[in-house]
């Protein structure tokens, strides 16, 4: 448990409240392995959500017959096309000619035909395909929203086969949110009045070398600004989960042409990355001194390029993760990106952004925010269904670990440009908190949500 002292009047020492954690560990890779096909992931996930899937047709379409691709083929010519409608349980497909190729990937480089970098990959000539482990099949029907599916979705369609071997969709089911563990007891927390975390991303300490809300951000969680009841409140924080891109929250990419002024702006970056990382790492102590700090990597910060990615290295913050010589802090841990664990006897989730992001590309809904798609990866029951097809990930074999196989009580994303927060309730009485956690960079803001009653509201940080 931590203290700090308090100066209004009199000193007076405050305890922070403290709460137990656990992480759950579901992204860390053991034996790095790139010696296998992507596509075992893929087959995993399916054979993961396969009877989920079919539990879920029947009691949507009972009267149907569930079938594989293969076995299309075997209606009758005579039968009407109701009594012809079935069910398919596959893996989503959606063929998209804007999508990255490494092969233009590599044309751009070598400077043979210029390619521009797209926002999005979406267009009118997109289709959609379902597959299982030996074939495909086309999806048509204007049931089907093609711009609101994702490759890697495991998904349940009935209708029934035309001519040229296209598959007509009257109707669709996505697996749902998995089932909650159990209610979240005020017992297995301290007795306390209220247990609050914190929720912080998009710190971009390269972007913003001397800014004082980051200052102020530290003072406000160590409990030096403000009066006594301020910082009675701020010591109800337990837990700062901070989600990715604190040291850089954008990066610069180079081609051949011009190497030489390249490199100079390469070396110049560099410098300035290190300089970012000195900032951050002395920002962090000072928070890690009396807060306990949950620490995720992002799509720019110093770790591996693919997701899952892995904890930061002590040796990238040496003030924060070493006191004295060989003492490290308790107070820091630091996680993986997507993360899950417990705090108390609440599940937390989420990313520090990626997903959501290359979800968006994919999809490019204007009327789709990032808090929408959160909600339909949820029931979707996957963290990064769009990895590895758009999103880079590791490749698994035998399991696809971003599978949901915990119903969170709080899932949220990182790395967005404002705050947004939905509590959604599944068709088993399942209640899910959905955060957006704006970029800190750009609003100055962070999410305070009380564990308790799973009410979230901004706190903004200004000069």
């Amino acid at each position: 448990m931590s203290e700090f002292s308090a100066m209004d009047n009199a000193e007076i020492k405050i305890e922070r409240t403290s709460i137990e954690f656990e992480d759950f560990k579901k992204f860390i890779i053991g034996d790095r392995k790139f010696d296998k096909q992507y596509s075992n992931i893929y087959i995993a996930r399916l054979r993961a959500l396969k009877n989920i899937l079919e539990n879920k047709s029947k009691e949507k379409w009972g009267q149907y017959q569930v079938k594989t691709i293969s076995q299309l083929g075997d209606d009758d010519d005579d039968e009407s096309k109701a009594e012809k409608l079935v069910i398919l349980i596959g893996i989503i497909y959606k063929h998209q000619e804007l999508k990255p190729s490494i092969l233009k990937e590599l044309s751009d480089e070598l400077q043979l035909i210029p390619q521009l970098s797209r926002s999005n990959y979406s267009s009118e000539k997109d289709q959609l395909f379902l597959e299982d482990e030996m074939l495909r099949v086309k999806l048509v029907g204007s049931d089907l929203n093609h711009k609101e599916m994702v490759t890697g979705l495991i998904c349940g369609v009935l209708g029934y086969q035309s001519s040229g071997g296209i598959f007509n969709v009257k109707d669709y089911c996505v697996p749902g949110i998995c089932p909650q563990a159990s209610e979240c007891s005020p017992l297995m927390f301290p007795s306390e009045d209220k247990i609050l975390i914190l929720l912080l991303s998009g710190l971009d300490l390269s972007g913003n070398p001397d800014s004082l809300h980051y200052q102020l951000l530290s003072e406000w969680i160590s409990g030096m600004a403000g009066n006594n009841q301020v910082q009675e409140n701020s010591a109800f924080i337990a837990q700062v989960i901070i989600a990715g891109n604190s040291i850089k929250g954008s990066v610069e990419t180079y081609t051949h042409k011009g190497y030489v002024d390249s490199k100079n702006k390469f070396t110049a970056t560099t410098t300035k990355t290190i300089l970012a990382t000195r900032r951050f790492d002395t920002l962090l102590s000072e928070i890690v001194s009396t807060s306990n700090v949950i620490l995720m990597p992002g799509q720019f910060d110093p770790s591996n390029h693919s997701i899952p990615q892995q904890p930061f290295h002590p040796s990238i913050l040496p003030l924060s993760f070493r006191r004295k010589k060989n003492l490290r802090y308790k107070s820091l841990y630091a996680a993986t990106n997507p993360w899950i664990g417990k705090i108390g006897s609440r599940i937390l989730a989420g990313s520090s952004g990626q997903p959501i992001e290359d979800i968006m590309k994919v999809a490019n809904l204007n009327e789709y925010s990032p808090i929408d798609w959160l909600e339909k990866s949820l029931y979707w029951r996957h963290f990064a269904p769009t990895a590895p097809d758009t999103l880079a990930a590791y490749p698994y074999v035998e399991t696809d670990p971003f599978i949901m196989d915990e119903c969170p009580d709080i899932y949220f994303v990182g790395n967005t440009n404002e705050y947004a927060t939905k509590c959604v309730t599944g068709d088993q009485g399942q209640t899910v908190r959905l955060i957006c956690i704006p970029k800190f960079s750009k609003t100055h803001t962070a999410v305070v949500v009380d564990l308790l009653s799973l009410d979230t509201w901004p706190i903004t940080f200004q000069n």
